[in-house]
């Protein structure tokens, strides 16, 4: 068999990655690395609970009457927001990360779009490749980085 033989021809071909990221052309640590799973906790914590009292503002609720697609809406409505504008949810920028496009740019306006409506599913979200994007953002063409 030759050498040219063995080479991968598709990306499920692909040897595993030394790092997340590794494939992208992202550094292993620091600016511009793969956001890790810590700072992703985080920052959906920090947006889960924004998205709470957002929609128990808006919409009067208490714990007493919660409405989960209520706030899972609101989450989803700050995320398109805040995603284009600030370069990440509020959860993000406190956690240190950022979106950005595979390209390397700002997203722009409907990528951030098709990731939200996506993570409100949050079955995408929780199902990542070795590069530790979840499907949501592989369908958008983005990556979360550490900023």
């Amino acid at each position: 068999m030759s050498a040219s033989a063995s080479k991968p021809t598709t990306f499920g071909q692909l040897p595993p990655s030394r790092w997340p990221g590794e494939r992208l052309g992202l550094p292993n640590d620091g600016a511009g690395s793969v956001g890790r799973v810590g700072r992703r906790v985080a920052a959906l914590a920090i947006d889960q609970v924004l998205a709470t009292g957002a929609a128990f503002w808006a919409f009067d609720y208490t714990f007493l009457d919660y409405n989960g697609f209520a706030v899972s809406g609101m989450f989803v409505l700050l995320q398109i927001v805040f995603i284009p504008t600030l370069g990440g949810s509020i959860g993000h920028r406190l956690a240190g990360l950022r979106v950005i496009s595979l390209t390397g740019g700002r997203p722009g306006v409907w990528r951030p779009m098709l990731r939200s409506v996506l993570l409100g599913f949050a079955i995408p979200a929780l199902v990542w490749d070795s590069d530790q994007r979840g499907f949501h953002d592989k369908i958008a063409g983005t990556v979360l980085i550490r900023s």
